[in-house]
């Protein structure tokens, strides 16, 4: 991949590779920003698992306690008196058959789709569009819920939903460069303790096996594992 010149003074400034605690790996991507625009802070981690066997399959979802500094459009697919509910909680978008329609038109302007169950049988005829883009409903990250207006509120309070790849891995946002360190280094680690206590029981051999964070357009630099506790 062809790299830009601010990309390659980054990496010479970083200089020979090498593991970063968590601590110094926020201040670095303050240090080194070099874009006009607030960069989202990510975090990957490879885990020790085989998602082709249905019990070390991780998936969930975290809300974590410093946000993630983006406004999330929210849509609510239900009926009856759940769409007041929805819409008193502050969902940008519900409804039902309308939004079915349009979602089979082609349309995602949204973010977060939570719908509640009575309404799934529908809903999950909308796999071909939704399931490549992540944004399937699913009760094992509570968007597939009665529970509507808490719903809500968690994924407009910082919620993230992850899942293990073909690789193993797992990505999410943690928050923006524009974050006080301290709090990168909250969401982070909160969000490290959630996968950490998904770790499917009886699993053999190393769970967590690298932790890389970054910025949209920083290098990516790895986290000491030896100084996250498992």
């Amino acid at each position: 991949m062809k790299r830009g010149k601010k990309y390659k003074q980054v990496v010479e400034k970083l200089g020979p590779k090498r593991e970063y605690t968590l601590e110094e790996a926020f201040q670095s991507l303050k240090e080194n920003k070099y874009t006009n625009f607030d960069e989202t802070v990510e975090i990957a981690i490879s885990l020790g698992v085989d998602p082709r066997y249905a019990n070390q399959m991780i998936r969930g979802a975290a809300v974590l306690p410093k946000g993630i500094g983006k406004k999330v459009k929210i849509l609510v697919i239900t009926q009856g008196e759940k769409i007041k509910e929805a819409e008193e909680a502050g969902a940008d978008y519900t409804g039902y058959e309308d939004y079915i329609e349009k979602i089979n038109s082609g349309w995602l302007d949204f973010d977060v789709l939570i719908a509640s169950p009575d309404v799934m049988k529908e809903v999950g005829k909308l796999g071909k569009f939704l399931g490549p883009r992540g944004l399937m409903p699913s009760p094992k990250t509570g968007t597939v819920t009665f529970d509507i207006a808490d719903a809500v509120f968690d994924a407009k309070a910082g919620k993230v939903q992850f899942k293990v790849d073909k690789a193993g891995n797992i990505h999410a946002p943690i928050g923006k460069v524009s974050f006080p360190p301290e709090d990168l280094l909250d969401n982070s680690k909160f969000f490290i303790d959630t996968i950490i206590r998904a770790k499917p029981t009886g699993l053999k051999g190393r769970y967590l096996k690298a932790i890389t964070v970054c910025s949209t357009m920083s290098p990516g630099m790895p986290i000491d594992l030896s100084t996250i506790t498992e």
